[in-house]
């Protein structure tokens, strides 16, 4: 059983869009989460922290773009993983 702080260590935030706002109606969420968590991890923190039934957990790799911080040179954003959640049907997550 893994403790409340690895569990909120794999999810870091859900990510609010029109699509994901879409998605939601269909019981799809998405979240962004930690670069190294796996499917299995991502689905057991999102079943213990709102306790609900996952059916599906598809991730994807973001990279990170490179931007223009002053005339002399660029930086990059860092990597980022995505995770879409679809939950058993006729569950809810109540996101704010």
């Amino acid at each position: 059983m893994s403790t409340k702080r690895e569990l909120y260590g794999v999810l870091k935030r859900p990510m609010i869009t029109e699509k994901s706002s879409v998605q939601m109606q269909n019981g799809t969420y998405v979240f962004e989460v930690e670069l190294e968590s796996n499917k299995y991890q991502i689905a057991q923190a999102v079943r213990d922290i709102f306790g609900v039934t996952v059916a599906k957990v598809r991730t994807v790799r973001m990279k990170g773009r490179k931007n223009q911080r002053n005339r002399f040179g660029y930086f990059d954003e860092k990597d980022w993983k995505k995770a879409m959640v679809t939950l058993k049907k006729g569950e809810t997550i109540e996101i704010t």
